[in-house]
């Protein structure tokens, strides 16, 4: 037969007239416009590939946190000029456990199969370049840590945020990069021998807060409602405050340092149960006013912005894998149950974690 008389759709060049090849998909969940948890949509998206010095994982579980629906609400608690740009349509999410699928040119450490987990572009992805709540995330392996070996991938993606959160603001801030939320860097202070309450205690920061206080040697009174007392002194809390019946800070004094795990406007309150040359760690601080009663108190009010570190979340693994610390789950939901579990987040009182599952 003579290129004259082959059909019309094999004449010419390849490149011209063969389909192009269409675009690999996988399942995410993204929302197209701002708003509650309705506007999560599980649908097709494109599949990431690995840039350099990148590791795509295929995702095997999901830990939910406030940013998810902060950027989801498109943080509408922010003033406009501090409002990030979000490009829609937007995937949510930052923290996941999963497995290796392919390595970006440059990207060390890893090999295809480990499993491996991480805090996902934090906070430079906060307007959405996560991107957690789909079946493959493109991770910078700097950001990256093998899973620990002891736990499950549902427990191992409830970790990384509110663990690193935790030990950043108590333990080590992991970086020299500039305190957005205030002048001077943040500095942990010594927890050993010293009175520590946690408020919020039972909630994603807390629960690791309370851990952490206590592996350091501190005295633990852990503030939550009733409902949460065995599970706290269950993680070592040595003393237990219902909030619902008694205010933590009508009843404690002298402490060392307060941990706000709730944050905001109501902060404050808990000035009064700090000791001269105390310190007191909003984990939220936004709407904090009390500044000046701090300096006539003499206490120290001091907050970081988490960032992401594969470094810090190997060293975690470990303690993760030994028992020393563990992640709480709430409640798991399938990753095409998103808009179900934003619901169960809306509703407060959380256990730790919230999960989304893929099969």
């Amino acid at each position: 037969m003579s290129p004259e008389t082959l059909p019309e759709t094999f004449s010419g060049s390849t490149a011209e007239t063969m389909p192009e090849t269409m675009p690999e998909t996988m399942k995410a969940v993204r929302f197209h416009a701002f708003g509650g948890p309705d506007v999560l949509s599980y649908e097709d998206a494109p599949k990431p590939s690995p840039a350099p010095g990148e590791v795509l994982v295929r995702v095997h579980a999901i830990g939910l946190n406030p940013p998810d629906w902060y950027l989801r609400d498109g943080y509408s608690m922010l003033p406009p000029e501090w409002q990030p740009k979000v490009d829609f349509p937007a995937i949510p999410g930052t923290d996941i456990s999963g497995t290796v699928e392919a390595l970006g040119r440059d990207a060390e450490g890893f090999t295809l199969g480990d499993d491996v987990y991480a805090m996902v572009r934090f906070p430079e992805g906060l307007a959405g370049q996560s991107r957690a709540y789909a079946e493959y995330v493109a991770v910078p392996a700097s950001e990256l840590a093998r899973k620990p070996a002891g736990i499950d991938h549902a427990h191992a993606a409830a970790a990384p945020m509110s663990l690193l959160t935790a030990w950043q603001f108590l333990i080590d801030l992991g970086h020299d990069e500039p305190n957005p939320l205030q002048p001077a860097q943040h500095r942990p202070v010594p927890l050993a021998g010293r009175r520590v309450l946690v408020n919020g205690a039972a909630g994603g920061v807390g629960h690791f807060a309370v851990q952490i206080a206590k592996w350091q040697g501190a005295h633990v009174i852990a503030a939550a409602s009733g409902c949460n007392e065995a599970f706290l002194r269950d993680l070592g809390a040595d003393e237990f405050i219902d909030y619902t019946k008694t205010a933590p800070e009508a009843v404690v004094r002298n402490l060392d340092l307060g941990v706000d795990a709730v944050g905001g406007a109501k902060t404050g309150r808990f000035l009064a149960t700090l000791k001269p040359g105390g310190a007191l760690f909003p984990i939220f601080p936004l709407g904090f006013s009390g500044t000046e009663e701090a300096e006539k108190r003499g206490v120290t009010v001091s907050a970081t912005q988490v960032r992401s570190s594969g470094a810090q979340l190997a060293e975690l693994a470990r303690l993760l894998d030994d028992g020393t610390f563990r992640a709480q789950i709430d409640s798991t939901f399938p990753l095409a149950e998103a808009r179900q579990a934003h619901e169960r987040a809306a509703e407060g009182h959380i256990q730790g974690k919230i999960v989304l599952t893929i099969a």
